[in-house]
């Protein structure tokens, strides 16, 4: 079945870096465009980024410049490279997939961002 593992994630101050990794399985996963969302307390799921299977990509204005999503095929493995990390990106981040008008979900992972 489908598998999506998140990680990454962790505790940082404003300004620094990380990057967040999602292993996917169960899937011929370059044939797959994936995404990254994130997920505040008290807020709707919001995506951040996409990428598709060619590469091309997508981020919110929230992240532009500061995020970079990434897919590496041959370790089936999308990347989310944060730098410049505000309070405001403090949430648990979620892999998906959209596979035939169903979502796969990662089990997410805490970004905590300190000012």
């Amino acid at each position: 079945q489908v598998q999506l593992v998140e990680s990454g994630g962790g505790l940082v101050q404003a300004g620094g870096s990380l990057r967040l990794s999602c292993a996917a399985s169960g899937i011929l996963f370059r044939f797959y465009g994936m995404a990254w969302y994130r997920q505040s307390p008290g807020k709707q799921r919001e995506l951040v980024a996409t990428i598709t299977t060619s590469g091309a990509t997508v981020h919110a204005d929230s992240v532009k410049g500061r995020f970079t999503i990434s897919r590496d095929n041959a370790k089936n493995t999308v990347y989310l490279q944060m730098n410049g990390l505000k309070p405001e990106d403090t949430a648990v981040y979620y892999c998906n997939v959209h596979i035939s008008s169903t979502d796969f979900w990662g089990q997410g992972t805490q970004v905590t961002v300190s000012s």
